[in-house]
């Protein structure tokens, strides 16, 4: 069990890889020189691939990545979407059977708060809309990219489906944002403000989650409302008795 102090250092490691990924990326490079590739691997492994840590940076870590493959940056583009596509496809497998095998008991055991009612309904709600294909469109959205093959999991698609969907997903999700990373992260005003662009990248990529949550709120509203006359309804007839 880790203690308070180690768990403490944990997320400032995690809230400093959000803000500031560039200096992460070059430090592995310079210290890991070809190995700089398996800390990526890890993050977007975990990130997918337990449903305990949705929070990680995604998104950034890939734009990131994107720009150090550039010419003389470090690292290789090819080697980059490799390593990347696999750690996504692998992680998202590895949740679906975790969903699979012990999904249900994780989610009655209440334990894993970023797994709320809300974000279940939430992103079986997508399930509902877009069938399998979620598996691809979650990709693209923070904390539901984490659910959504636990879910797929939990709700025993048929493997060989997922799979499919999944590596799609996983492949469209890494070559879009680290070829954006490639291509545009070492241009001069990106540079100059690249806190401000990876905070931009968190708050779009956010979007969805902030959409739905406001969604549900008014629903549960609309229901409530729904129900009041209802019961004045039930009342006024039982007074008439």
């Amino acid at each position: 069990m880790y203690d308070r102090k180690e768990c403490m250092e944990i997320i400032q490691f995690f809230i400093d890889l959000l803000r500031d990924p560039r200096t992460f990326i070059a430090g592995w490079i310079e210290s890991l020189g070809s190995f700089a590739y398996a800390p990526l691997f890890a993050i977007v492994f975990v990130e997918t691939g337990l449903v305990i840590m949705p929070f990680l940076p995604g998104d950034s870590l890939l734009f990131t990545a994107g720009l150090f493959a550039a010419p003389g940056f470090g690292l290789n583009l090819g080697v980059l979407i490799t390593v990347l596509i696999l750690a996504a496809v692998l992680g998202n497998t590895s949740n679906y059977w975790i969903g699979r095998k012990v999904g249900q008991v994780i989610i009655d055991s209440g334990r894993v708060k970023s797994l709320t009612p809300e974000r279940i309904e939430e992103t079986q709600r997508l399930f509902d809309k877009y069938g399998p294909f979620a598996i691809v469109v979650t990709r693209f959205f923070p904390f539901f990219r984490t659910f959504a093959p636990f879910i797929a999991g939990v709700g025993k698609m048929h493997f060989a489906r997922f799979t499919l969907f999944n590596v799609i997903g996983g492949v469209g999700w890494v070559v879009i944002f680290t070829l954006l990373g490639y291509f545009f992260g070492n241009i001069p005003f990106v540079q100059e403000n690249f806190q401000l662009v990876i905070v931009a990248i968190v708050l779009v990529s956010l979007i969805p989650l902030m959409v739905g949550a406001v969604k549900a709120r008014l629903n549960k509203r609309r229901e409530k409302t729904d129900q009041e006359p209802e019961g004045a309804n039930g009342n006024e007839s039982t007074s008439c008795d």
